[in-house]
């Protein structure tokens, strides 16, 4: 069984590492024997990820990238290649939303400057399709590989309020399933490409939205969230990894193009 979940030894890119769910899988894939490599605009936040890996024993490095600039991402993964090998594992975590994209009291929906939506769908979609141009050329070369896309509750049931970022996660499900297929039918049966949906947990994305930043106590939209999560809760990043671990692991080698709701049963509640 545990070879059956054994990561040891793989190279694994980790775009958006500095951040506190990604970051989260960083240490639990480095505890577990990979090297890590994690990938951030915020060098800062990446290295201290990758410092606490190599202070507990494992292998890390931090690479500062930005995942809408090709050139960045070309060079990250150059830096990536020659310090720890060739890339076995890539996890596009790399996203988020933007308050000045988000629908409120003070801001509707005909007002939303253009701009805000498309830095929105940009960082989530489009660098999730930038990364993996840049790092599954060299899987499609090897014939093998795994891909995680780290998608949102936001693209299953579409979410009031973020309209940019549920159209940009549903577009990262929707090019998970595509990529899955393409790969398989015009490159190889061994690159496999899947995605994770997590449910709701408290990230500095959307503090702002189920928080009050004054208080601390949850906004009108956090309980109301609570109140539709049949485990009355939100999650925690380290229940992300046993479903990570599984995807990217041999425990799913016959498993490609799916996207797996880690939500504590909030897509399977109706409301009522």
């Amino acid at each position: 069984m545990n070879e059956l979940f054994d990561v040891d030894g793989k190279v694994i890119v980790i775009t958006g590492a500095g951040g506190v769910l990604c970051g989260g899988m960083a240490r639990a894939l480095g505890g577990a024997g990979a090297k890590v490599a994690a990938w951030d605009v915020i060098e800062p936040a990446a290295q201290k990820v990758a410092d606490e890996i190599n202070s507990n024993g494992g292998t890390a490095i931090a690479v500062k990238c930005d995942v809408l600039d090709k050139a960045s991402l070309a060079e990250a993964k150059e830096k990536t290649v020659s310090e720890l090998g060739e890339i076995d594992i890539l996890v596009n975590g790399a996203g988020g939303n933007k308050k000045e994209a988000t629908t409120s009291d003070d801001l509707s929906f005909f007002d939303l400057p253009a701009e805000a939506v498309r830095f929105v769908f940009d960082l989530n979609f489009i660098g999730t399709f930038l990364t993996t141009q840049v790092v599954a050329k060299d899987m499609v070369e090897r014939g093998e590989g795994t891909i995680l896309n780290i998608s949102s509750m936001a693209s299953l049931c579409p979410l009031t309020r973020v309209m940019g970022y549920s159209a940009a996660k549903a577009a990262v499900n929707n090019f998970t399933q595509w990529l899955a297929v393409h790969i398989c039918q015009n490159y190889s049966k061994d690159i496999r490409v899947n995605a994770i949906a997590p449910g709701f947990l408290l990230t500095e994305q959307n503090r702002f939205l189920l928080t009050d930043e004054k208080s601390g106590d949850l906004t009108a939209r956090g309980k109301l969230i609570i109140e539709h999560t049949p485990m009355g809760r939100f999650g925690e990043p380290e229940e992300l990894v046993g479903t990570v671990m599984w995807l990217l692991s041999d425990a799913a080698k016959f498993v490609t193009g799916i996207v797996v709701p880690i939500d504590g049963g909030f897509s399977a509640f109706s409301g009522v």
